[in-house]
């Protein structure tokens, strides 16, 4: 099976639908499967607290200001709907709440996403296992009980998921990566699991995919030095470009771990293997 890449617009977009645009526009130039966003509403994720204090942004001072300026509404998500459907290209989003789950439905999207801070939130997990859509669940900043009670969930309510590696810094350092914990997940959980990187370069995520990851996720931008606290950690165009080839080329390379004689060994193997040695 193909290794399925994901596009993380995310926030990416700061705000701006003709950004969102590009982006899924590099997405399906690319060949990525998909592209994601994150859903939110901002009242129910944040507390009031955490949305008076204060924060420069080009939307204003506060928190609040901020994260409602990168909030997209039933407007831009229509958009974006049809936008996706013209390229060719799904897409889908983490809904960090109930509401934003509901308001998601109406698009009747292929997948779901657990992004890795809602992981523990078990009425968000329960409610979007019994959907029963494809959700990949991602593990950065949990540990392995917390991660078995999601999973837990999800086999429960019978709805097809896949794990996905996650180390939860901004971006990564490659040292921190821990690709053997794909491995460890797999036999842990007799489940496929992917990666979702926030290193900067290819190199982490290509070893990820050798390493026997079956999706990859990776947030892009149109620059990083663009407004955002992902674009440092993000994908520019052409290094998305290079990254899609290069996992179609490493999967292919993968093979399926039998031992074959291709027919164009056979006359190579006919004219240097020795038959009188003695």
């Amino acid at each position: 099976m193909s290794v399925f890449i994901t596009g993380e617009i995310g926030i990416n977009h700061n705000g701006d639908l003709e950004i969102t645009k590009k982006l899924i526009d590099v997405a399906a130039l690319a060949g990525c499967d998909a592209v994601k966003f994150q859903k939110r509403t901002v009242e129910d994720v944040y507390s009031k607290e955490d949305l008076e204090r204060p924060r420069e942004s080009p939307w204003g001072t506060t928190n609040r200001e901020q994260k409602l300026g990168l909030e997209f509404g039933e407007k831009e998500y229509d958009e974006i709907n049809s936008y996706c459907k013209s390229k060719g290209i799904e897409w889908f989003a983490s809904a960090w709440d109930i509401k934003s789950l509901l308001f998601l439905r109406k698009y009747n999207l292929k997948y779901h996403k657990i992004a890795s801070p809602m992981l523990t939130v078990k009425p968000l997990l329960e409610a979007i296992a019994e959907e029963k859509r494809n959700t990949f669940i991602s593990t950065g900043m949990s540990t392995m009980d917390e991660i078995s009670q999601a999973v837990e969930i999800f086999v429960k309510a019978n709805c097809p998921f896949e794990l996905m590696h996650c180390v939860s810094t901004y971006p990564m350092r490659n040292e921190d990566a821990n690709l053997k914990m794909i491995e460890t997940l797999k036999k842990r959980f007799n489940c496929k699991v992917g990666y979702s990187g926030h290193e900067v370069g290819l190199q982490i995520s290509l070893a990820a995919v050798g390493m026997g990851a079956t999706s990859i996720e990776r947030h892009i931008t149109l620059d990083r030095t663009m407004y955002g606290s992902d674009q440092a950690a993000s994908v520019e165009p052409t290094g998305l470009i290079k990254l899609v080839r290069d996992i179609r080329i490493i999967e292919k390379a993968l093979g399926m771990g039998e031992k074959v004689i291709l027919d164009k060994e056979v006359s190579i193997k006919n004219k240097l293997r020795p038959v009188n040695w003695r």
